[in-house]
């Protein structure tokens, strides 16, 4: 899975180790992306109406499945797998001796699946260091890029509005899962109303703020699409 170096370890982040019986099927049938062809992928777990619970990359570790979170965010996201898993012979369980690894570039690990320039992920024994967590903060939000529940909110928030059309976050054509008659009427209709965008912190607007980071000089906004700025529009976004 790659070798690890100096300051790439992205501590805020944890692994959830899936195995047993067909746990790609059991994720399947539960997140927005596609599980059964090559990973990593970006997904959610949604609520019934297409809210964004949770946000992760998914990996393939052989027969098994790890997920890759936001470390706050794990032991719920566990807790919410294990209710949906019933009677399936599956171990859902915290996964303590891989870590989840970044760089802005380079050839360890693989192109992160959302957006060539976010960089290189990977996952390995934890590195030396404080870890890489301010960097890739300060690296996504100048792309763009949204991710966790400070920042897509905690079921608030209708996936395709995080931008996961745009940034590979969903299929629409694996079938079912939890939220997709929402996210797929929305999409059929091409009615995204809103998104969510980075904005400097200059051009704030406190009633659409979500989360400021003044210190990087970026706000994250849910704001109408007519009043998404273009400067502040990323070259991803420029279709929408």
């Amino acid at each position: 899975m790659g070798n690890t170096t100096l300051s790439t370890t992205l501590v805020n982040r944890a692994l959830i180790r899936l195995s047993g019986d067909d746990v790609r099927g059991f994720l399947q049938g539960l997140v927005t992306n596609d599980t059964s062809g090559n990973l990593p992928v970006w997904a959610a777990l949604l609520t019934a109406q297409g809210k964004a619970l949770f946000d992760f990359l998914i990996w393939g570790d052989g027969d098994d499945i790890l997920i890759d979170c936001e470390r706050d965010a794990a032991g719920d996201l566990a807790k919410r797998l294990t209710l949906y898993r019933l009677r399936r012979a599956i171990t859902i369980e915290r996964e303590e001796e891989l870590c989840v690894h970044w760089a802005p570039e380079g050839d360890l690990g693989v192109v992160d699946p959302r957006l060539p320039e976010l960089g290189q992920r990977w996952l390995a024994p934890a590195g030396e260091g404080e870890g890489a967590d301010a960097a890739w903060r300060a690296h996504r939000l100048s792309l763009g890029v949204t991710e966790g529940r400070a920042e897509l909110g905690d079921g608030t928030t209708l996936w395709l509005e995080c931008n996961a059309a745009e940034l590979n976050g969903v299929s629409f054509t694996k079938g079912c899962y939890v939220g997709q008659e929402n996210t797929a009427r929305m999409n059929w209709r091409q009615k995204v109303n809103r998104r969510l965008v980075v904005v400097p912190i200059t051009e704030a607007d406190e009633k659409r703020q979500v989360i400021a980071y003044p210190e990087l000089g970026w706000s994250v906004e849910h704001r109408r699409t007519e009043n998404v700025p273009v400067s502040s529009r990323p070259a991803w976004m420029e279709t929408v």
